[in-house]
């Protein structure tokens, strides 16, 4: 679990590195202590009033916490091919949502998987798709429609859970730093 003045500055990292991708600045260093130094996977989910903006993540755990969140928010605000680059204008309006995320265990059935709670991975071949847990949620999909969803984010059918696709549950916690998404402190969902 992270601690609640870690989660502040992983905000504040994703906060500063959006703004500096945006106006051409350098973002100031990363201190890599405590939790921000532990090898984590994460995701950077912008939002502007609410709306999705954007979202880049890193799945394996084989860097600092603090250079992936740092490195996805440059990302989430520039590379998500759905959306063009952030303007400095849509500066004020964006929350930031970091999900850090944790073990991922396969999945045998629906029975395995519970929204809200878990996201879930869907590989086959070299298509893979993730969803945060928080999208279940927002969407109140039941287990079986958060399996087809995820196979058609990886661009398969929408039953190749069931045909031969590996399945991967996880948890994530997230946390936000505006009214878009979870309260400051947050907690794991």
């Amino acid at each position: 679990m992270t601690s609640p003045d870690d989660r502040r500055r992983l905000l504040r990292i994703a906060r500063d590195a959006i703004v500096a991708q945006v106006t051409g600045t350098a973002p100031p260093a990363v201190e890599l202590s405590d939790d921000l130094a532990r090898l984590a996977g994460a995701f950077v989910t912008v939002l502007r009033r609410g709306e999705l903006r954007g979202c880049i993540g890193h799945i394996e755990s084989d860097e600092p916490l603090g250079r992936v969140v740092a490195r996805c928010a440059r990302g989430a605000c520039s590379a998500d091919p759905r959306f063009p680059p952030v303007a400095v204008t849509e500066l004020p309006d964006l929350d930031v949502e970091l999900s850090v995320l944790g073990a991922f265990d396969q999945v045998a059935s629906p029975d395995d998987v519970e929204p809200g709670r878990h996201g879930l991975l869907v590989e086959l071949g070299r298509r893979r798709g993730l969803l945060l847990p928080q999208v279940a949620s927002a969407r109140h999909w039941n287990s079986t429609t958060f399996l087809a969803q995820t196979c058609v984010k990886a661009g398969l059918p929408p039953d190749a859970w069931r045909a031969g696709a590996t399945v991967w549950r996880f948890e994530a916690e997230v946390f936000s730093d505006g009214a878009s998404g979870s309260d400051e402190a947050g907690s794991p969902q």
